[in-house]
C-alpha cells in the first residue's frame, strides 16, 4: 500500500495575504460601462478606489470626484488582460517574483494569471499557478498567481518589509534613495570629478574649495604675419611676337 502525502495549506496572516483591497481588486470586473453613468461619453470604468475596497467596484473618470480624499489607482489593458503600473502598487505591496513587463515606456505586472495550455520549445520555467512560460529570474506570472502561491509557500508575502539602513548597523529604516549607498557614492564621485576636470581646484583640507581662481588655459600668442608681397605688372617675354 503506497502513502501519498497532501501537502496541508499554510495559515497566513491577513498582513502577509496584503491589505484588503488586494482580493477586491483582482476580482472586480474592468473596461465596462460605468452603471452610474450610463447616458454619458467615455464612461469606461478604468480605476479602482484603494479606500472603498470592494464596496465602490470599479469606476470611470465621472465617479472620481465622489472619491477625491481617498487612493485611486487606474487599470490598463495589455493583450486583453488586466495590468497595473509598477510605479502605483510596487509602493503598497510586494511584488517580488512577479513578472514585470515594459509597455510603452512603463513597467507593468499582470493582475491574474494567463493559462498557458502548452509551453513554448525549450522552456525551462512556468509560472507555479498556470503554468505560462517565464524567465528564470521569476516565479509567477502575476499578482493573482503569487497569492494562489502564498497558500503553499509561507516564505512569500505582500507585506512591504523595512529595508536595513546601512549606517544603524541594522536598526531603523532603509530605503533605495539613501544618499550613503555605492551607487550613490560612485555618481557623486563622478560629479566631483567632472567638476575638477573643468578647472575648479580643491585643497586638501576635507575637499573644502579653495580661494584659488578657476584654472583657465593661457590665451594662445598672437600670430603676425607678414603680409605677402604685391606682385608687380607682369612683362612680355624678350622673343614675344
Amino acid at each position: 500500500m503506497v502513502m501519498v502525502s497532501v501537502q496541508s495549506p499554510v495559515v497566513r496572516s491577513e498582513e502577509d495575504l496584503g491589505p484588503p483591497w488586494l482580493r477586491p481588486l483582482l476580482g472586480t470586473s474592468f473596461f465596462v460601462p460605468c452603471p452610474a453613468h450610463p447616458d454619458l461619453s467615455k464612461n469606461e470604468c478604468n480605476l479602482f478606489c484603494l479606500g472603498c475596497n470592494d464596496a465602490a467596484g470599479a469606476l470611470c473618470s465621472y465617479c472620481v470626484p465622489a472619491h477625491r480624499d481617498h487612493h485611486v489607482v487606474q487599470i490598463r489593458r495589455s493583450s486583453y488582460h488586466n495590468v497595473i503600473r509598477v510605479s502605483e502598487v510596487g509602493k503598497l505591496i510586494d511584488i517580488a517574483h512577479v513578472q514585470t513587463y515594459v509597455i510603452n515606456s512603463a513597467k507593468i505586472v499582470f493582475l491574474n494569471g494567463r493559462p498557458q495550455a502548452r509551453p513554448g520549445k525549450g522552456v525551462t520555467n512556468t509560472c507555479e499557478i498556470c503554468c505560462r512560460s517565464l524567465p528564470d529570474s521569476f516565479r509567477f506570472c502575476s499578482l493573482g498567481c503569487k497569492l494562489g502561491g502564498m497558500q503553499w509557500d509561507p516564505s512569500l508575502t505582500f507585506a512591504i518589509r523595512p529595508k536595513r539602513s546601512q549606517d544603524s548597523g541594522g536598526e531603523g529604516y532603509g530605503s533605495d534613495d539613501d544618499s550613503f549607498s555605492p551607487r550613490k557614492q560612485l555618481r557623486r564621485a563622478g560629479f566631483e570629478l567632472g567638476r575638477f576636470d573643468r578647472g575648479v581646484r580643491w585643497s586638501d583640507d576635507e575637499g573644502s574649495k579653495s580661494n584659488t581662481r578657476p584654472m583657465t588655459p593661457s590665451t594662445p600668442p598672437i600670430n603676425r604675419c607678414r603680409p605677402s608681397r604685391r606682385k608687380g605688372i607682369p612683362h612680355r617675354a624678350p622673343f614675344y611676337g
